[in-house]
């Protein structure tokens, strides 16, 4: 089975967001940080599901979107995912360092 692992600047971005969020309420912050982190379970059995990111198009890394956010993801090898960072669709990702 495929190891997800979560980098540092991920789990940065999991909590800016739900930092951001919960400024109005706890609940959804709470709700979209659980959707996220959810729809990454599909890889564990689908790694090439998402899409390659046409800013860095490179095979390896891809992406999952998720409300109005992409997962970007880095499959490593066939036993591991690296999610690389979670970026909010009207931000533009051509400012990102990956």
């Amino acid at each position: 089975m495929v190891r997800i692992n979560w980098t540092f600047q991920s789990k940065l971005d999991l909590k800016q967001i739900a930092d951001y969020i919960s400024q109005d309420s706890k609940k959804y912050a709470k709700f979209q940080i659980l959707k996220i982190k959810s729809r990454t379970h599909i890889l564990k059995t689908n790694m090439l599901i998402g899409k390659v990111v046409r800013e860095i198009e490179n095979e390896d890394i891809r992406e999952l979107i998720e409300g109005r956010y992409r997962i970007i993801y880095k499959v490593i090898s066939k036993f591991r995912i690296d999610i690389l960072t979670i970026h909010h669709t009207s931000r533009d990702m051509t400012k990102r360092k990956i």
